[in-house]
C-alpha cells in the first residue's frame, strides 16, 4: 500500500488549496515544502524592527470567492479589507485621481479630456461584461487538443459560454485577445493620463511593449476579480498576503493533511509508466498513488522528472517556455506617509488606494525598451501601496510600510552583470523616482527589504524569476497552458499533475490552478 493518496511538491497557495479540496474529499495527502515556511509567494515578513508586509504578492482581488467559502477561509483567520480608494496617477506637475466613485472619476477625467469623461463608464462596462465569461471559464479545465468524451465535453462547454455572449460582447472579446494594449485604449481615450493608468494593468509582471498584439487581453485577466462580493474590486488580507496562506493550511490540517516545512523533493518516483512518489533532498522515499506538483512546469517536468519520459514535441515545447515578469519587488518601512508635491490638501483616499507612476503609454513603451537594452528600466512604472493605513497590525504607531511593485527589469542582465552587485543601486533609482513626486519620501525610510528577479528565482524557484510561473502571453494561456497537449492539469506521465500558475487560469493568488488540479484528482482517484 502506498504512504499516501496524494503528494504535493510545494506548499504556496495553489499547493494548499489543492491539498484542502483533497483533504476534505478524505484523500491522505502530504504536502511536502523546501522553505521554512508554507505560503510562497503569499507570505508575510517583518523586515525591519515592528515593520511587517507581504514579500511578494501584495494585493487580494484574484482569490476567487469559491475558493474562499468551499476552504472555509473565513472562520480560518482570513479577514480581506476591501480598497477604499481609487488609483491616484502622478504625473509631471499634476496627479489624476480615479475614484471609485464613477461621477467623481468622470470629473476628474474630464480635466485632461471630456470625450474620455463620457467614454469611461462604457469601456468599464464592456470589459466587465467579458471578464465575467472569463471568470466562469477560469473554474475549469480548458479543452485539449486529444480527443475522448471528456474533452468534447469541455469544448461544448466552452462553447456555450462563449454562446452567452451578445455580438457587441464578442466582438470586444475578439478585440482584446488579437489586439495590442495601445492600439485598444487608443481606440477608447485620447488622453495620455488615463491611457496611463488603465495601461498598468498590463504592465504588472508583464515584459511587453504595449503595442505588441494580444497585450490587451491582460485588462481581462486582471478584471475578473472579486473582493467581498464586489466584482473588480481590490482588497488588502489583515496581516499580509500570509494570513490566506496560513488560512488555508489550516484548513487543509484541520481535514487531516500532513504539511511539511524544510523537506526539499529531489525526484519524482516513476514506475510501470506512472508516478508513484518522491525521493526528498535527505533520501527519504514516499510512496503515493498521485502526485502534484505546485512549482514551475519547466522545474516538474526537466529537473524533478526524468526529461526522457517526455514526448519529444512536450520536451520542445517545454524547454521553450517563456518565463520572464521583469518584476522588482521592495518593501520599506517608513516613519511618515509620502507628502505629494502639488497636493496642498493629502485626502485619506489618496493613501488607501494605489499610487502610481505610469504617466502615459509612451512611458511604458521607453521602460520596456530601456530595460530591454540595458537590463533595467532607468525610469521605471512603479505601484505603490501603502497597506498600514488600512492594517495597523503592520507597523508601529506612526509608522507606515510601503509595498512597490515594479516594471521592467530583466531577469538576466547584459554583459554578463549580475542582479547581487546591482540590486541596492536600482533600489536608489525606484526611491528616488518616487521622491520626484513626494520630496519627504527618500528621508523617510527607515529600512527596506528589496526582492530583485534573481531574488525572486532564487527564493521561490521562480525560472527567470517570473511570479506568474510563464509569461501570461496568448500563445502561453488557455488549452496552450503550459504547453499544448497538457492542459487539463494532468502532465504526460501518468498520475502527475500540475496544480501551480503555469496550469490554467495562469498566474496571481486565486487558488483556482489548485482547485482545478485537485477535482481533476479526485476523479482519478475514485
Amino acid at each position: 500500500m502506498p504512504d499516501y493518496d496524494a503528494i504535493i511538491i510545494g506548499a504556496g497557495h495553489n499547493g494548499l488549496t489543492c491539498a484542502g479540496y483533497l483533504a476534505r474529499a478524505g484523500v491522505k495527502v502530504r504536502v511536502l515544502e523546501r522553505r521554512p515556511v508554507v505560503g510562497g509567494a503569499a507570505v508575510t515578513e517583518e523586515f525591519h524592527p515592528g515593520f511587517r508586509n507581504s514579500v511578494y504578492a501584495y494585493a487580494v482581488s484574484l482569490l476567487h470567492p469559491e475558493v474562499i467559502r468551499d476552504l472555509d477561509l473565513y472562520r480560518h483567520g482570513l479577514e480581506i479589507l476591501e480598497r477604499p480608494a481609487g488609483t491616484l496617477s502622478l504625473l509631471d506637475g499634476d496627479q489624476l485621481l480615479l475614484s471609485r466613485d464613477a461621477q467623481k472619476a468622470q470629473r476628474e477625467v474630464a480635466r485632461f479630456s471630456a470625450r474620455d469623461a463620457e467614454r469611461l463608464s462604457e469601456y468599464e462596462e464592456r470589459i466587465g461584461a467579458v471578464a465575467l465569461t472569463l471568470r466562469e471559464l477560469a473554474l475549469s479545465a480548458p479543452p485539449d487538443f486529444g480527443g475522448g468524451w471528456r474533452n468534447v465535453l469541455r469544448l461544448l462547454q466552452t462553447g456555450n459560454r462563449l454562446r452567452k455572449l451578445g455580438r457587441a460582447q464578442r466582438i470586444d472579446l475578439a478585440e482584446l485577445m488579437t489586439k495590442s494594449l495601445g492600439d485598444y485604449l487608443d481606440s477608447w481615450f485620447e488622453s495620455d493620463p488615463l491611457k496611463g493608468i488603465l495601461g498598468l494593468e498590463c504592465a504588472i509582471g508583464n515584459f511587453v511593449d504595449p503595442y505588441q498584439g494580444g497585450t490587451a487581453y491582460v485588462l481581462l485577466h486582471h478584471a475578473f476579480g472579486e473582493v467581498n462580493g464586489r466584482v473588480g474590486a481590490w482588497g488588502h488580507a489583515k496581516g499580509g498576503m500570509g494570513a490566506i496562506s496560513q488560512a488555508m493550511a489550516a484548513f487543509a490540517e484541520s481535514h487531516g493533511a500532513d504539511i511539511e516545512t524544510s523537506v526539499p523533493v529531489r525526484e519524482i518516483l516513476v514506475q510501470a509508466g506512472r508516478a508513484c512518489g518522491v525521493v526528498t533532498e535527505d533520501g527519504e522515499r514516499i510512496s503515493a498513488r498521485a502526485v502534484a506538483g505546485n512549482l514551475h512546469p519547466q522545474r516538474l517536468l526537466t529537473e524533478l522528472l526524468d526529461p526522457a519520459l517526455l514526448p519529444a514535441d512536450t520536451r520542445r515545447r517545454i524547454d521553450a517556455y517563456r518565463s520572464h515578469s521583469a518584476t522588482f519587488r521592495m518593501n520599506v518601512a517608513l516613519s511618515e506617509l509620502p507628502r505629494f508635491a502639488g497636493m496642498a490638501d493629502q485626502p485619506v483616499d489618496v493613501f488607501s488606494g494605489a499610487i502610481e507612476i505610469c504617466p502615459s503609454l509612451g512611458y511604458m513603451r521607453d521602460a520596456y525598451a530601456t530595460a530591454r537594452s540595458k537590463g533595467w528600466s532607468q525610469r521605471p512604472i512603479i505601484s505603490l501601496w501603502l497597506p498600514s493605513t488600512q492594517d495597523r497590525t503592520l507597523a508601529p504607531e506612526g509608522g507606515h510600510v510601503a509595498s512597490l511593485f515594479c516594471q521592467h527589469f530583466q531577469r538576466h542582465l547584459p554583459d554578463g552583470r549580475s542582479w547581487d552587485g546591482v540590486r541596492d543601486a536600482v533600489a536608489d533609482q525606484v526611491i528616488d523616482a518616487v521622491n520626484r513626486h513626494a520630496p519627504n519620501f527618500k528621508s523617510s525610510i527607515l529600512g527596506r527589504q528589496i526582492k530583485s528577479p534573481l531574488d525572486i528565482e532564487r527564493d521561490l524557484g521562480m525560472v527567470g524569476g517570473d511570479i506568474f510561473h510563464g509569461a501570461l502571453h496568448l500563445d502561453q494561456l488557455f488549452s496552450l497552458r503550459p504547453v499544448a497537449g497538457w492542459a487539463d492539469y494532468r502532465m504526460p506521465v501518468k498520475d502527475l499533475y500540475l496544480c501551480g500558475s503555469g496550469a490554467h487560469p495562469g498566474g496571481g493568488v486565486s487558488g483556482l490552478p489548485g482547485r482545478n488540479a485537485a477535482k481533476a484528482m479526485l476523479r482519478d482517484l475514485r
